[in-house]
């Protein structure tokens, strides 16, 4: 027991010295993960009270949006390509493209979709809140 507290101490102390730029990363990846897990709950609660996304799209309605997409497809996958991240104090923009696939649980996707995605991030009480984001379809 005492050796789990230690290593869970340990843990702590790591996490207090990540830089910006990892928490950062660590942010968009679980806005990736709460996707994939189809948890509209969870990716409404990595944005901002604030957000704005495509044609004025506000949190509510993106939290709507993921929940329609998750009805349509019982499998939802989310690849993303290497990022380019851009920090300005308490705010960053992170520029990637991203492969989502959906599908029913069959052996292959019913679809596949390549994006441009562009995102904006705001510092809030220590954790990175997605403010905006656009995205254009890739052939």
């Amino acid at each position: 027991m005492t050796c789990l507290l230690l290593l869970s101490v340990i843990a702590l102390a790591g996490c207090s010295r990540e830089t910006p730029e990892a928490r950062l990363r660590q942010a968009v990846d679980l806005l990736g993960e709460a996707i994939e897990a189809r948890d509209a709950g969870a990716i409404e609660d990595r944005l901002a009270e604030d957000f704005i996304g495509p044609d004025a799209m506000d949190r509510d309605a993106a939290r709507r949006m993921a929940a329609l997409m998750f009805l349509r497809y019982r499998d939802v996958g989310v690849t993303l390509g290497p990022a380019r991240t851009e920090i300005s104090g308490s705010h960053a923009t992170v520029r990637f493209e991203a492969l989502l696939t959906g599908g029913g649980g069959q052996l292959l996707p019913e679809s596949v979709r390549a994006y441009q995605v562009d995102s904006g991030w705001r510092l809030e009480d220590g954790e990175w809140r997605l403010t905006s984001v656009d995205w254009s379809g890739r052939r």
